[in-house]
């Protein structure tokens, strides 16, 4: 992940901002989607994509943060992967163990054959084995929502981060890319 070129602390109470360092720590730390790994019974993360209309349509997905970025799959056919088609603006949000986080930014197509094998293979290692082939995965299964393969790989690029501290000493703090 790039590095903030600003700092906001949003914390109406005192506390300190958050160090983006911890935010880094907590995601390199790994956030299974395996059930009974997180809380409550795993992590979830959520995508919010934007519809031609401008509606927001969010939906829970197998996001994966792999050197530095945020990456999930979804397949062209499917709301997201039309609305990304259409506006790559969308937001990630996921619940760790110390505070929320919320990236805003673009998603990117991957489709450099290297960073697709590599993605394959951090997914491989939580228990979901897609092969790489034309650009997409593929695989026997995915999530029921994300019609059939092929299914697309995003980097999510961010504009801003924000975290809410969950455990002393809290706080709230934004960072701008």
């Amino acid at each position: 992940m790039r590095e903030p070129v600003a700092e906001r602390n949003l914390d109406g109470y005192g506390a300190p901002p958050i160090p983006w360092k911890q935010v880094l720590e907590g995601l390199d730390d790994g956030f299974s989607q395996v059930p009974g790994s997180g809380g409550p019974g795993r992590y979830t993360c959520w995508l919010t994509t934007v519809c031609p209309d401008g509606r927001p349509h969010v939906m829970p997905l197998g996001a994966l943060w792999w050197k530095g970025a945020f990456h999930f799959t979804t397949g062209p056919g499917t709301r997201k992967g039309r609305n990304l088609a259409h506006d790559p603006r969308c937001a990630v949000t996921v619940a760790l163990k110390e505070f929320d986080l919320v990236v805003e930014g673009r998603a990117e197509r991957v489709t450099a054959e290297d960073r697709l094998q590599g993605i394959a293979e951090a997914y491989a290692a939580q228990g979901w084995e897609p092969s790489v082939r034309d650009g997409a995965l593929y695989a026997e299964y995915s999530a029921p929502s994300a019609g059939p393969p092929p299914w697309y790989v995003y980097e999510v690029v961010p504009d801003k981060v924000f975290a809410l501290g969950t455990a002393a000493p809290y706080g709230a703090t934004r960072w701008n890319f």
